[in-house]
């Protein structure tokens, strides 16, 4: 028969209970433990990083740019008036002169121009001495009268000396010799007046030939001007060179100011770099600058910088002080690099993917058997263009990683293969 055991059936419970309590305690340490565990280290191919070694000594500042050859002389030329194009006398690539003629253009409007301008100036001319001879006639005449009232005055003169003489003698009357004197005085007031209408008739003939002549002259500037267009339809090169573009074809119809060529000097070139805005505030006048023309690198200075920021470039011209490889010719591509300074004694690494001069960002630094990578923060000095000066967070002879290391932030430690 069965036997109720009431004490055991106690202790089973109990020892369910705390197997229950040790399970909970177990499960809870075990998840603390797990958290507090840092994610494995991601695994990252050597040969897909860039790796530099952080180096001391000399560091020199750099800045690079694209650029061109282009003449240190050129001439844009113009259409003066307009016109058509008729004919394409010299091609690109042609040595020209000063006079060589480049297009031949023609506009009938303008010959007429010229035309109706001559006959201007030659019936402007025609009547300037039409008037001329007039005045001249009228000047002759007054001179004339003036000329007879003098006589009269002279004569009258004489009259008075001739009666003041017989008057002395008792011979005429007093009366006579008042009359002859006041003769005289009338005659000379006369005279006096015919002078001053004299000089105005000289000063106003003068006046309306002067305004004439400004309105022939006027005429004749405007003939010239329609002659000097009429030649300018033969368009010339203007200096000489080397013809280095034609904008327009046979046929076209141009505008006044209308770029039609352009004429260079091809032996005297100088180098237009474009360097980015933020590295352009370091560049001065007379830094050194080596230009890569692709075949061969010549040295130069910078002659001039560009006030100017145009699509985030600094245009920096650049005189070259070398003799220019074969082949070198306006146009041509070029990469310039211009010496900023040199840093003696500093640390210094190869410029990382990201950061700029004066920032601090953080670097991967491998670890001494090169397995692993720390991620460290790092401050950064002044910059070139493929190096960085180290001020803080890196030692001489430690390696880090440049590279772009976006895909890993979220890690602190990765596993170089």
């Amino acid at each position: 028969m069965d036997i109720a055991r009431p004490d055991r059936a106690r202790k089973l419970r109990r020892r369910r209970i705390l197997i229950g309590v040790a399970a909970v305690v177990a499960l809870a340490l075990g998840t603390v433990a797990l958290s507090q565990l840092e994610p494995a280290a991601p695994s990252v191919e050597r040969a897909t990083v860039w790796i530099d070694q952080v180096k001391r000594g000399e560091m020199l500042r750099q800045v690079r740019g694209p650029g061109t050859l282009v003449p240190e002389e050129e001439q844009w030329i113009s259409a003066s008036s307009a016109g058509r194009v008729e004919r394409v006398v010299v091609r690109p690539g042609t040595t020209v002169g000063d006079r060589t003629v480049l297009l031949e253009l023609s506009n009938p409007e303008l010959a007429q121009e010229a035309l109706e301008a001559e006959s201007e100036v030659r019936a402007a001319e025609a009547d300037y001495r039409m008037l001329e001879a007039q005045l001249e006639s009228q000047l002759l005449n007054q001179e004339g009268a003036a000329e007879a009232l003098a006589a009269d005055r002279a004569e009258a003169d004489l009259q008075v000396e001739a009666n003041e003489r017989l008057a002395s003698e008792q011979l005429i009357p007093e009366l006579t010799l008042k009359i002859s004197r006041m003769r005289a005085e009338q005659l000379a007031r006369q005279q006096a007046i015919e002078g001053q209408r004299l000089g105005k008739l000289r000063a106003s003939n003068e006046a309306q030939l002067a305004a004439r002549r400004a309105r022939l002259d006027q005429q004749r500037a405007l003939w010239q001007l329609r002659q000097q267009q009429l030649a300018n339809l033969r368009v010339v090169a203007g200096m000489d060179g080397v013809l280095q573009e034609v904008a327009v074809e046979p046929g076209q119809r141009v505008a006044p100011g209308t770029i039609l060529a352009k004429v260079a000097q091809p032996d005297e070139l100088k180098a237009e770099l474009r360097i980015p805005e933020t590295q352009a505030r370091d560049v001065q006048v007379g830094q050194s600058v080596a230009v890569d023309t692709r075949n061969g690198v010549v040295p130069g200075r910078v002659a001039r910088i560009d006030p100017a920021v145009r699509e985030g470039t600094v245009t920096v011209d650049v005189a070259l002080e070398g003799p220019l490889p074969r082949g070198a010719r306006p146009d041509l591509s070029v990469d310039g690099t211009i010496e900023i300074e040199r840093l003696d004694d500093v640390l210094y690494v190869g410029r990382p993917a990201f950061g700029q001069a004066g920032s601090r960002i953080s670097l991967f630094r491998l670890s001494p058997d090169g397995q692993h990578a720390v991620r460290v923060p790092v401050a950064l000095g002044r910059t070139s263009t493929n190096t960085v000066e180290i001020v803080d967070g890196l030692a001489e002879g430690e390696r880090v990683i440049l590279s772009d290391t976006s895909a890993w932030d979220g890690h602190d430690r990765i596993r170089l293969n």
